[in-house]
């Protein structure tokens, strides 16, 4: 029974979330409320049976939780009168003058009030959009969870005791806005394309959803090219999903990976976006135009990809970017060069298992095999994902 409420949890977290979030208009309740729905159906779903609509029950019972919790404020209020009001009588459900229609894509914008710093507006959407937990959050931004869980913590008391409306944006605020949630987005489908933690490599489900919002925006700002070369970027990365890994779970190298189990049809909606695109626009097109070097038909392009990286690098200085362009560099065939483009970056990346993969894999095309499998070693101590330990296990044996 564990399992059904888990499973439930997986499918209906997110969307009943933000549901809760835009109805209330307060963070803290919804998840409180949300929390204490999944806690009794593990302790009503095993004796009374599961019910047919899962998610309608959790729904019905984290609305009738918060409501008890809204009543117990309001009576504490009028023993003892706070000096904030509270934000749920304060915001009409409708207000605003741009029209969305997805609940989610709408939370998405209404959460990023320039009040908010970036990073706090970002954090707070993926978890209250997205539904990640703040242990994965914290990996996507490369923090420690204390820090991350203590962002959001003040990004929630700041909103409330600021007044901040969580309501739908004004149409000449969306703009302001986008690149915020376009980088929430890509969050979002990066943790549903390799999977920071758990059993499984990939978690399709976020992806297609990250996905789904690409589209969303899309409609809302047809003419914004950062969003179609982001969706391009989504799309060519998500068609080859079935093929990284094999039927028992392995991962499997862009090389070895089984091209018939590539998504063709969605490879060329990915190339159509990009071919709307006429001139280099921005960091997303960068990222698409490696992708569909990734996913052509032919012999991969390195030196291309490599250089494509050197820009990107340039214009973002990420070090995520710098390890990527090394590998790269790597298979364009300079694995000394691409080694000294790996140096320092644990400093920048230190709980990542990628550095010490990437330096392994390059100290091993050098021959270097007892650096190497000390690289495999520390690599081994930060993978979190299961598919990916045994991965390292296998070629660090293969030494």
């Amino acid at each position: 029974m564990y399992d059904v409420v888990e499973q439930a949890y997986r499918e209906h977290w997110s969307r009943l979330l933000a549901l809760l979030v835009t109805r209330l208009r307060r963070f803290d309740v919804a998840e409180d409320s949300l929390q204490d729905a999944f806690v009794a159906a593990a302790r009503t779903w095993p004796a009374q049976g599961v019910p047919e609509r899962p998610g309608a029950w959790l729904m019905t019972a984290a609305h009738r939780r918060a409501l008890d919790r809204l009543r117990q404020e309001d009576h504490d209020r009028r023993r003892l009168p706070l000096l904030v009001t509270d934000a749920v009588t304060a915001v009409p459900e409708d207000d605003g003058d741009q029209p969305i229609g997805d609940e989610r894509l709408r939370l998405l914008f209404a959460c990023c009030h320039p009040a908010l710093s970036a990073d706090a507006r970002a954090a707070l959407m993926l978890r209250f959009v997205a539904g990640l937990t703040t242990a994965e959050i914290a990996r996507l931004f490369l923090v420690p969870e204390p820090t991350m869980g203590a962002r959001l913590t003040r990004a929630k008391r700041k909103m409330a005791l600021a007044g901040i409306p969580l309501r739908r944006p004004a149409a000449e605020d969306l703009a302001d806005r986008l690149d915020v949630v376009l980088k929430v987005v890509y969050l979002l489908f990066t943790e549903g394309y390799r999977a920071t933690a758990g059993p499984e490599l990939t978690r399709p489900r976020l992806a297609a959803e990250a996905i789904r919002l690409g589209y969303l925006l899309g409609e809302l700002l047809p003419d914004e090219g950062e969003i179609l070369g982001l969706l391009a970027l989504m799309i060519l990365q998500h068609a080859r999903r079935d093929a990284r890994v094999d039927e028992c779970g392995r991962l499997v190298s862009l090389p070895e990976q089984d091209r018939t189990r590539w998504h063709y049809d969605e490879i060329d909606r990915g190339l159509a976006l990009l071919r709307r695109l006429d001139r280099m626009r921005g960091d997303y097109h960068l990222q698409a135009l490696i992708a569909a070097e990734h996913a052509s038909g032919g012999p991969t392009d390195w030196p291309r990809i490599a250089g494509l990286y050197a820009e990107l690098e340039r214009r973002t200085a990420s070090p995520v970017v710098r390890l990527n362009r090394a590998v790269a560099v790597a298979e364009a065939g300079s694995p000394e060069a691409a080694l000294s483009l790996v140096d320092g970056l644990e400093t920048a990346l230190p709980s990542s298992h990628l550095v010490p993969t990437v330096r392994a894999e390059l100290l091993a095309k050098l021959g270097r095999t007892t650096e190497a499998a000390a690289a495999f070693d520390q690599a081994l101590a930060k993978v979190r994902t299961d598919a990916e330990r045994a991965h390292l296990q296998r070629r660090r044996a293969d030494l």
